[in-house]
């Protein structure tokens, strides 16, 4: 049996690394705040004091951190993954970061006979909780085999993009596709509502039709209750679309749509809205036409 690492414990990590640890893996684990660790460790985990003595006990490494930075230290910096590195260790990081950032890593890693996957995932809370995310996945495939029972306790979905980098790419597609849905779901909404129909029903009606997508199965119900906590931070899918454009403009790749996309969320999250779900970005929809979704149920 793998001897699993967990870094990062947030709102996707603890339900990511709670299933792994449920799957029959022991855990090591690691965060920068401690209620999350605490959790864990009733549960069976064990705690590390850094990233280097994370790594230093285990077979497998995984990371789920907010940035590209972020990972970049972990991994590579002071009593970072790389310090506690040992022939054989396998680093996953399920992060959102920039492909370039990835490719970084998994070189540097490489010098200390370490193999690293980019292996991003998709289907927010509901799909960490529930072990159904989407995962793809960049690197050796050689490292994924072995890998691949631990993510089985995770996603439903597992697909071997190609070399390192390439899983982060794309989950920067299907985040392209994602914000887009998120937009117009937005918009659909607020226009039923303006123009003089019934919101709900409208959803009812066209969501077995040609409009049917993720946001439109997942998102109205937590709309028409009022609920915009997250799921899915604005603040980070901004963070998301950030990267995006930046790796857009490296390789010369127009993306027109998403940046007017860029703009709505860099609204979102200026008027202090960045907590809330992705799907508040109808926030911004519901603003410029002066008026607001349907009251919740009562």
């Amino acid at each position: 049996m793998l001897k699993v690492g967990y870094i990062g414990l947030g709102h996707m990590g603890r339900h990511i690394a709670r299933n792994i640890l449920q799957g029959g893996f022991p855990l090591v684990v690691h965060n920068r705040s401690q209620k999350a660790v605490e959790e864990l460790v009733s549960e069976g985990a064990v705690s590390a004091s850094s990233p280097a003595e994370v790594a230093s006990q285990v077979d497998v490494v995984f990371t789920n951190l907010p940035d590209s930075l972020d990972v970049e230290l972990v991994a590579l910096g002071p009593k970072g993954i790389i310090e506690g590195a040992h022939d054989g260790l396998i680093f996953v990081d399920n992060s959102t970061i920039k492909p370039a950032s990835a490719r970084k890593i998994a070189e540097k890693l490489s010098e200390v006979n370490v193999m690293a996957l980019d292996a991003p995932v998709s289907g927010g809370d509901i799909g960490a909780k529930n072990a159904t995310l989407t995962i793809m996945v960049g690197g050796p495939e050689e490292a994924l085999n072995t890998v691949r029972p631990i993510l089985e306790k995770c996603g439903k979905t597992i697909t071997h993009i190609g070399d390192s980098g390439s899983g982060q790419i794309a989950k920067a597609a299907n985040q392209i596709m994602v914000v887009a849905q998120l937009v117009a779901l937005a918009e659909l909404l607020v226009f039923t509502q303006k123009a003089g129909a019934d919101p709900k029903k409208t959803v009812a009606a066209i969501r077995g039709g040609a409009a049917q997508c993720w946001a439109l199965d997942v998102k109205p119900q937590r709309l028409f209750a009022g609920n915009r906590e997250p799921g899915f931070k604005s603040k980070l899918q901004l963070k998301d679309i950030n990267i995006i454009m930046d790796t857009a403009r490296e390789y010369g790749i127009p993306l027109p749509a998403l940046a007017e996309h860029a703009q709505l969320f860099q609204s979102l999250v200026l008027r202090g809205y960045g907590d809330l779900d992705n799907s508040a970005i109808i926030k911004v929809i519901e603003d410029m036409a002066d008026i607001q979704l349907i009251e919740p149920d009562k």
